[in-house]
C-alpha cells in the first residue's frame, strides 16, 4: 500500500505514537511519502493520511481535490469529527483491512464579482462550508433565493452554507442542526442575526442556493473551510453541491452518535449519570 503523508504541523509527525504507526506499516509492506501540495500526489497513491485536526483535514482534501483518493484522518488535534482516529486504532485498521469509504458532499461556490484571495489560486470547492461575514461595523443585509425562489431578507453578521459534515463545525456554533454525515442535504444558517424570527434552514442538496449582499462597506469577507476571500460588496454567489465527492476511511468500529457524545460530551446531565 502506498499511503502519502500531509500535515500543517511537522511537530505531529514527531508524536511517538505516530512514528510508532509509521514503522509498524513500513514493516507490513506499506510505503510512505510526504506530499504537501496538490501536484506532489502520484496517481497510484492508495491513501492520503492527514496527520492534525479536522483544520489539516480540511487542507488535505484540497489538495486531493477530485482525483478519487480517500483520505484517512489521524488524529493529534483536538476534538477532531473528520480527524476521528488515534494512530493505534488507525494502524490496525490499515494491516486488517477493516475499514470502508465513505463519500463526503462538497459544495461547489461560483463567484460572480471582484475577488481577493491570499493565495493566487482559487479553490471553489469545500467540505464543511462556505460563509459571507460583514467587512466592517456596518451589519450586512443578506438576500437568499433557493431555487430561484427568494427568502426574507436576512440582518446579521453573516450568513453560512454547509453540508452535514459541517454541521460539527461553524454551523454548530452558530445555532444550526447536527446533521448525520450521511445526510444528504445543505444547511443555511444566519451568524449573529438581527431579525428575531429567522432560524436555521435545512433544504435538500440538489438545491441551488444564490447569494446577493447588501453593505454599506466596499468588501465583505468570504470564508470557504479554513481559506480566507475578500469580495466586492456587490459580488452574487451561488453555491450548490459539487459534482465529485471526497472519499473519506471510515474505520469498522466507528459511529457518529457515539463521537458526539465523547467530543460534544452531548447528553452529559446529572440525571443521565454522566457525572
Amino acid at each position: 500500500m502506498k499511503i502519502a503523508v500531509y500535515t500543517r504541523d511537522e511537530t505531529a509527525l514527531a508524536d511517538p505514537r505516530v512514528q510508532s504507526m509509521r514503522e509498524r506499516l513500513a514493516l507490513e509492506g506499506c510505503g510512505f511519502y510526504r506530499i504537501r501540495n496538490a501536484g506532489d500526489i502520484s496517481s497510484d497513491t492508495d491513501i492520503v493520511m492527514s496527520v492534525g485536526g479536522d483544520g489539516t483535514f480540511l487542507s488535505a482534501s484540497k489538495r486531493v481535490g477530485n482525483s478519487g483518493i480517500p483520505v484517512l484522518g489521524i488524529n493529534t488535534g483536538r476534538v477532531g469529527f473528520l480527524s476521528e482516529y488515534g494512530p493505534e486504532e488507525a494502524c490496525e485498521a490499515i494491516i486488517s483491512k477493516s475499514y470502508t469509504l465513505e463519500d463526503r458532499a462538497l459544495l461547489e461556490t461560483r463567484v460572480n464579482g471582484e475577488m481577493r484571495e491570499s493565495d493566487s489560486s482559487f479553490w471553489p470547492y469545500t467540505l464543511n462550508e462556505i460563509s459571507v461575514l460583514r467587512g466592517g461595523a456596518s451589519i450586512l443585509g443578506v438576500d437568499v433565493c433557493l431555487d430561484g425562489n427568494p427568502l426574507p431578507t436576512y440582518w446579521a453578521d453573516g450568513l453560512l452554507v454547509s453540508t452535514s459534515s459541517g454541521s460539527t463545525a461553524y454551523s454548530l456554533s452558530v445555532g444550526g442542526p447536527i446533521c448525520v454525515p450521511d445526510s444528504k442535504v445543505i444547511i443555511i444558517a444566519p451568524i449573529a442575526p438581527h431579525n428575531l424570527n429567522v432560524r436555521p434552514l435545512v433544504v435538500p442538496d440538489s438545491t441551488v442556493v444564490s447569494i446577493s449582499m447588501r453593505s454599506r462597506d466596499k468588501e465583505v469577507a468570504m470564508s470557504m473551510d479554513n481559506r480566507n476571500v475578500r469580495l466586492s460588496a456587490d459580488s452574487t454567489l451561488e453555491v450548490k453541491v459539487a459534482q465529485f465527492s471526497l472519499k473519506r476511511v471510515r474505520l469498522a468500529k466507528s459511529s457518529f452518535i457515539k463521537a458526539l457524545t465523547t467530543k460534544l460530551f452531548w447528553g452529559e446531565d446529572i440525571r443521565n449519570g454522566g457525572f
